[in-house]
């Protein structure tokens, strides 16, 4: 069973997976296609990824442009991570406003950030393990970021500024009101 929770932006869904666990151990089915059908999320993922962070690495925002866009399930099996979306569709009523959740291997959360928002992560613990699915390949041509101290989105990350760890290339990226997005 899927527990799908709701966030402060459409489509951007907190969900829970059933965990049973015992003295041996625990058994979780975390992504199942009957069950997501169920639940109303008809996604067909085509691509996982993995990736390892020290405490204060900080991913993002990240995005891909039509027609490659992505929608990402993430999840977290080592650590944690405050993990955010940030609404980057100019017709929405609720473009440039952003979500926040604590994703945790304890928790055993998961976040869906669909195409048309961008995704990012801030690692709480060494040694973080962020999974991931998306429904559509990585492609260079579309690949797209926005800087993640955009004070115009204002994320209210939960590390000081002096703690994060960014790649050369999120340090560089545009803020929003510059950034190539969705109409």
């Amino acid at each position: 069973m899927l527990e799908v929770r709701e966030t402060g932006l459409p489509g951007v869904l907190e969900l829970l997976p059933r965990k049973i666990g015992d003295d041996r151990g625990f058994f979780s089915e975390v992504w199942s296609e009957r069950s997501f059908k169920e639940a109303g999320l008809d996604y067909s993922f085509v691509q996982d990824n993995h990736s390892r962070s020290a405490k204060g690495v900080l991913r993002g925002l990240h995005y891909q442009l039509e027609p490659i866009a992505q929608t990402k399930l993430v999840r977290v099996t080592r650590g944690s991570v405050f993990d955010v979306a940030v609404d980057i569709r100019r017709s929405s009523p609720t473009f440039g406003k952003w979500i926040g959740v604590t994703l945790s291997a304890d928790s055993w959360n998961q976040l869906l950030v669909p195409a048309g928002f961008a995704h990012g992560f801030l690692a709480l613990e060494d040694g973080s393990e962020v999974q991931y699915k998306v429904d559509a390949p990585y492609s260079p041509a579309h690949d797209r970021g926005i800087n993640p101290d955009d004070p115009a989105i204002g994320i209210d990350w939960p590390l000081p500024r002096d703690q994060w760890l960014l790649s050369t290339k999120d340090q560089n990226a545009p803020h929003l009101a510059e950034a190539e997005v969705f109409s």
